[in-house]
């Protein structure tokens, strides 16, 4: 407050002045406060930022954690953390029939890459990007297989063909392809009706050669041991004659005649013949 002195002739300040520059102090302490807590951001776990200025992408990517940066920017937050996407679609095979395949792509973003992905797609594009792309390829995959491959033993080729396919095409746009997984495939009742007839009666020829392929060994190792039995009592024929026999004969004799039963020794009446032991 200022009052005029008419005795002096002279201005008196009543300390006006004071007061204003205090409320002056005060909303420029105010000012830097919020300028102060508007240059602070924070990025969350798994979250990269991605820094604009008036609308404009800068380039500039914030990692986790606390950041200090012009007030006049703006702080878009991404998740680089990995992620799933579930696809289920009606897809044709190579013979034109219609089949039902669920699939999942894994993948995340790539943290270097952020700011041009946002830039040039957006915070969705799981949306506008990665799921067109997953159903895209998957079509393509299964155009080129059977109906019957992919029920029964390509679907790990199908998942392969799928994967290389979004890398190459992802990875082009900032997104890292983790992996691709073939949950299941429904085909049309009649086909895989037809399908599991034909694996049951693949099955059911594999187990008849088996057996008869025991058979067939089994009969050759009877034949290995007929032959092995035959060429015995050959050799043994071979080794025997009658000389051989008569004195074998004799020597059974000499034995019988020695024994203390022995009562009536008869002898045979051919030139050759062996006595013959009666009685007790």
């Amino acid at each position: 407050m200022t009052i005029l002195d008419s005795q002096r002739g002279r201005i008196v300040d009543m300390g006006g002045g004071g007061m204003v520059r205090a409320i002056a102090l005060g909303i420029i302490a105010l000012a830097l406060i919020i300028v102060f807590f508007n240059s602070i951001t924070r990025v969350g776990t798994g979250h990269v930022g991605v820094l604009t200025l008036f609308g404009r992408v800068t380039g500039e990517t914030l990692a986790e954690g606390m950041h200090i940066i012009n007030p006049l920017k703006t702080n878009n937050e991404l998740s680089v953390q990995t992620q799933s996407v579930k696809e289920s679609a009606s897809v044709p095979s190579s013979e034109g029939l219609m089949m039902s395949l669920d699939t999942s792509l894994i993948y995340h973003l790539n943290p270097d890459r952020a700011a041009d992905v946002f830039q040039k797609t957006g915070s969705d594009y799981e949306d506008k990007l990665v799921e067109p792309m997953l159903r895209a390829a998957i079509r393509e995959a299964t155009a080129s297989h059977t109906a019957n491959a992919l029920y029964t033993g390509e679907r790990e080729m199908v998942a392969k063909q799928i994967l290389d396919q979004l890398t190459t095409q992802l990875n082009q746009r900032g997104i890292t392809v983790e992996n691709v997984l073939l949950r299941d495939i429904q085909l049309p009742a009649t086909l895989k009706a037809s399908i599991e007839a034909k694996q049951q009666a693949e099955q059911e020829a594999l187990a008849m050669n088996f057996r008869l392929q025991k058979e067939t060994q089994e009969a050759q190792r009877k034949r290995i041991e007929a032959q092995g039995v035959r060429d015995f009592q050959q050799i043994v024929a071979q080794g025997i004659s009658a000389q051989l026999l008569e004195w074998k004969g004799i020597e059974a004799t000499e034995l019988l005649a020695k024994s203390p039963n022995t009562k009536v020794v008869v002898i045979g009446n051919s030139k050759n013949g062996l006595p013959l032991i009666l009685g007790q």
